[in-house]
């Protein structure tokens, strides 16, 4: 066994894998396979006190490229004359750490998590991280074991909430200036933005920050300054709006995310 090695009944998660498949199948519609979702459920940590059991970085790894896929081929199909920046917020609003960790948190993932000890007293079975990477890893494990379809079915029932609110937000679209409308609307001061890059100068990467009233409510990343920061305001927009707002009524703007036509009431109805 590896360094700091324990037993597996010292790691066990709180709740059987048993039930999340059986949880998911039921949302597929497709027969799964348990071990290779107890793979995705298995972090690296986990891996290591274990004695080197396989972890879901790789099923992570395909699962991000599964849910980007079908995410922007809705939103695609769904806004037929929105542009390509405006789509890209769009999916934005979906594909980003907290909203996959709410995901997680919505599914009961942290529960089901293999974790090492380190990360059982740190509360990494409520970590946005550690969330957000697992639903990505099980979205993984169900496209490896039965298709594209399966892994439709499960990220549509996911993320079409979250594609469908995303259609109430406001400002076109441009994060930056709603999350300044948002924060100035409860006197919580100007947003602050601090932005590193890494790599070469002909592949760049941004990892962008936010701040509202010296708190970090929002990060982001992407291949230029401008998308990591819509990206941070994005994410602290929802934060923002959580926290300070009631939950919204129903909005027809959300059936129009979906490409949904609303229920009208029949005139001639009773």
């Amino acid at each position: 066994m590896g360094k700091g090695s324990a037993t597996a009944d010292e790691l066990a998660p709180l709740r059987p894998v048993t039930e999340l498949h059986r949880h998911l199948t039921e949302v597929t519609g497709a027969q799964l396979d348990e071990a290779l979702l107890q793979r995705a459920l298995t972090h690296r940590s986990y891996a290591y006190e274990a004695g080197g059991v396989p972890h879901n970085e790789r099923l992570e790894f395909l699962g991000d490229s599964v849910l980007g896929l079908v995410v922007t081929s809705t939103l695609y199909d769904a806004h037929p004359d929105t542009s390509e920046g405006q789509l890209a917020k769009l999916r934005a609003a979906v594909v980003n750490m907290r909203a996959l960790a709410d995901v997680g948190r919505t599914l009961g993932l942290g529960d089901h998590l293999f974790l090492g000890r380190g990360e059982q007293a740190t509360g990494g079975r409520d970590k946005d991280s550690i969330l957000a990477d697992t639903v990505e890893a099980v979205i993984g494990a169900v496209y490896s074991s039965a298709g594209i379809e399966a892994a439709t079915e499960l990220v549509h029932h996911l993320v079409d909430p979250l594609l469908a609110e995303s259609a109430t937000l406001g400002a076109g679209l441009d994060w930056k200036t709603s999350l300044q409308e948002i924060t100035s609307r409860f006197g919580l001061g100007a947003p602050e933005y601090s932005v590193s890059e890494d790599g070469p100068e002909h592949e760049k990467s941004f990892e962008a920050q936010v701040t509202v009233a010296g708190e970090v409510l929002g990060r982001g990343s992407g291949r230029t300054k401008k998308v990591a920061e819509q990206e941070a305001a994005a994410v602290a927009w929802a934060t923002v709006r959580d926290r300070h707002e009631p939950t919204p009524a129903d909005d027809p703007r959300a059936d129009e995310a979906l490409g949904r036509t609303p229920d009208v009431p029949d005139p001639a109805g009773a």
